[in-house]
């Protein structure tokens, strides 16, 4: 197999390509990566002898056509996307253009080169949010209904690639996963900067809501999940992966802060996001039933391997932090827009 992984150098991608290398060494793995602020080449510094790399844009339909063709790239892999829900705030035009215009494109270059497999990676928040005192939650056919740029730019992504599918009968598939978790995890996301600044004395900012729930996911369940549909995932469909395990905001930092071994004083409080979602939940039966897929990390152990990663990649995480482009809480300072910006 020839596989073109777009995102390669973030968080999921560089775990997926470094799943895919360790798991499948007979096939060629194409990492493709705009290396934004969130791209990080360093995180595929221990395979640059098992890949090619292309710097490149999703929205960049030229330099995506030639990537396809000078690879002979036969599956397409798509974790490109602008995923900060702060930053979508500030900044939402970069999200559309990114996750809706860019994943069209891509979607185009892969119709004309013909490829056997567009497999594009989605979010459980397309669906919108659940009530906190519910049990209700998310299914394939669950009617889309996102409340942020980000969720709103990640559902025009999945319905460019649905009507791909429908129009011109480009051989695709989604996932929609729940909240990843797990290294290589820039320390933007609520763990690595719960993580990060624990292990430097420093706050731990959490939202007013701090009720909110998420679903946790290690990132090589999703991994294992993403193989499994482009192993035997059939044409058109939609799988929801997810882990069951849901936890708070507060829970969160109470496991980092006793991970640590620091105190509960360095909890503080900071004022809501703009539309924060309350809790999102998977129902992932389809991709049990039919795939065999089950999670194998225990959250648990999974958060606590996390945390163990963080404090002996020190030398990873700390040139990121400054690269961060949101301060939580500072909704009202006027902020500029930015041009085309793509991928991770």
């Amino acid at each position: 197999m020839r596989l073109l992984v777009t995102g390669a150098a973030g968080f999921i991608g560089s775990n997926f390509v470094r799943y895919w290398v360790r798991n499948h060494p007979a096939d060629t793995v194409v990492a493709f990566d705009a290396l934004t602020y969130a791209g990080n080449r360093p995180n595929l510094a221990d395979m640059e002898d098992r890949i090619a790399f292309v710097e490149g844009d999703i929205g960049d339909g030229e330099t995506v056509s030639k990537a396809l063709a000078d690879h002979g790239i036969g599956v397409i892999v798509n974790f490109a996307a602008e995923s900060h829900n702060s930053l979508a705030i500030l900044d939402p035009g970069r999200f559309f253009r990114t996750n809706v215009l860019g994943t069209q494109t891509l979607a185009e270059a892969a119709r004309l080169h013909g490829v056997s497999r567009f497999h594009h990676i989605s979010t459980c928040e397309v669906y919108g949010d659940l009530p906190l005192d519910s049990d209700e939650c998310f299914t394939e056919e669950t009617p889309y209904r996102p409340r942020t740029p980000y969720n709103a730019s990640k559902a025009g992504a999945d319905h460019a690639v649905r009507a791909y599918v429908e129009t011109f009968g480009l051989p695709a598939t989604i996932t929609n996963c729940c909240n990843n978790y797990g290294p290589f995890q820039f320390p933007e996301k609520v763990i690595p900067l719960f993580t990060s600044r624990a292990l430097d004395d420093q706050p731990l900012p959490l939202y007013e809501s701090v009720a909110n729930r998420r679903e946790w996911l290690h990132v090589d369940d999703h991994c294992r999940a993403i193989e499994l549909v482009l192993e035997q995932g059939q044409v058109g469909e939609t799988y929801n992966v997810g882990s069951g395990v849901e936890a708070s905001i507060e829970e969160i930092a109470d496991a980092v802060l006793s991970a640590t071994g620091k105190p509960d004083s360095l909890k503080e409080i900071v004022p809501d996001r703009p539309s924060h979602d309350r809790r999102y939940l998977l129902d992932s039966s389809k991709i049990r039933r039919l795939l065999g897929w089950e999670p194998e990390v225990p959250f648990e152990q999974g958060l606590a391997d996390t945390v163990a990663w963080y404090g002996a990649h020190r030398s990873w995480w700390e040139p990121l932090r400054d690269r961060a482009p949101v301060v939580e809480g500072e909704w009202d300072r006027p902020r500029p827009t930015t041009g085309p910006s793509t991928g991770r």
